[in-house]
Order: structure tokens, then C-alpha cells, then sequence
């Protein structure tokens, strides 16, 4: 999870996202008030589920260790072939932009003659 966390076009998304959020919270009271209580909502699942869970993954450790380690192989196979999950999403952006314009002008320029 951290792994992927760190990948720049999932950070990037997440900064987005959460930038986007706490726009739309400070922008419109009801909703600050309903995003607040859900948060603290999940805050407190989060914290009850914590120490439930915490005698179970002692138990799976090895094997959480092994998923993680085959997981992390994988995924340093998929940024491999996928140079895209290292751009953040302001630069895929840009970039898409740029090529569409750039296809738009070769038509236009193609048409045209």
C-alpha cells in the first residue's frame, strides 16, 4: 500500500482530491458539518477496528510479508511498463493537452491543403 501510495500519479491524485475536498468544505457549510461528522465517524471504526485486528495480523504476519514482497515485484514490474504512474497528474495533463492540440493542428493542416 505504501508503495503504490508513493507512486507520483497516485500521490499527486490523492493531493488533488484532497485539495478539492477541503475546498468544498470550506465553501459550503452544510456539507463541512456532514464531512465532519463522517470523518470523526471514521475515526472512531477505525480506531475500535485497530485493536481488534491487531491479535489477527500478528498471526498473519508471514503471510502479509510474502503478499507485500510478491506485491512490490509486481508492482515495480507494472512502473516498468508503465512510465505513466511516475508522472503526476498535472504533467498527464499538460501532456495530453499538448499532443491533442498538436493532433488538432495536423488535421486542421491536412484539411486544409
Amino acid at each position: 500500500v505504501e508503495e503504490v501510495a508513493s507512486l507520483s500519479l497516485v500521490s499527486s491524485a490523492c493531493e488533488v482530491v484532497s485539495a478539492a475536498y477541503g475546498s468544498s468544505k470550506e465553501s459550503h457549510p452544510c456539507l463541512r458539518s456532514v464531512c465532519d461528522a463522517a470523518e470523526r465517524g471514521v475515526q472512531s471504526v477505525t480506531e475500535a477496528t485497530a485493536s481488534c485486528v491487531q491479535p489477527v495480523l500478528a498471526t498473519l504476519e508471514p503471510h502479509v510479508a510474502a503478499a507485500s514482497e510478491y506485491a512490490s515485484k509486481g508492482l515495480d514490474k507494472l512502473g516498468e511498463k508503465l512510465p505513466l504512474l511516475q508522472k503526476p497528474v498535472e504533467q498527464i495533463l499538460s501532456d495530453t493537452k499538448e499532443l491533442v492540440s498538436s493532433r488538432v493542428a495536423e488535421v486542421k493542416e491536412a484539411v486544409s491543403s
